[in-house]
């Protein structure tokens, strides 16, 4: 009697070489877990790396001199912050024109705001607040820390994947 053929390759028999993701339909992704990553193939951990920093770029686009919108100042410093991230290719064109659109109805809703509210800063606390202000941090770099660039031809990817994986165990016959 013969064993069942396995539908993995040799190659995939390790289980912890391969990337743990696992797809909404339960499928496991067959991809070899990327080195420096504690479980993710190179794919799957540069999605999550994207997602780490469009949380962090939000959160530091929508900090304003004055903590709110109330000042065309305000606006203009976060519209400045959005062009950097912009000209970076951090923020795709198509989130960059509904940014840039409700940065247009927050400008046209200032004149009924300052109806509402009469204030006026002093130049001196106006240059402290622009001074204390949260710049836009540097995008994140394309290669993680701690690795190594791709190599220059598909032969010697493949050749250094392939020379991290463990060779099979042969039974020995008795």
């Amino acid at each position: 009697m013969s064993k069942p053929k396995s539908s993995r390759s040799r190659a995939a028999l390790d289980e912890s070489a391969l990337c743990q993701f696992s797809f909404a339909d339960g499928r496991a992704c067959r991809m070899l877990r990327q080195a420096d990553h504690p479980s993710l193939c190179v794919f799957h951990a540069r999605a999550e790396r994207q997602l780490l920093e469009s949380d962090r770029l939000g959160s530091e686009l929508a900090a304003s001199l004055t903590g709110g919108f109330m000042t065309a100042t305000d606006i203009n410093f976060v519209l400045g912050k959005l062009f950097k991230a912009i000209a970076q290719n951090r923020v795709p064109p198509r989130i960059a024109a509904h940014l840039a659109f409700v940065a247009k109805l927050l400008l046209q809703s200032l004149d009924k705001l300052k109806t509402e509210y009469c204030f006026q800063y002093k130049y001196e606390a106006w240059k402290s607040m622009e001074r204390d202000a949260i710049t836009l941090s540097e995008p994140p770099k394309l290669i993680p820390p701690g690795e190594k660039p791709l190599p220059a031809s598909a032969e010697s990817f493949a050749a250094q994947l392939l020379s991290r994986i463990p060779e099979p165990e042969v039974p020995l016959n008795s």
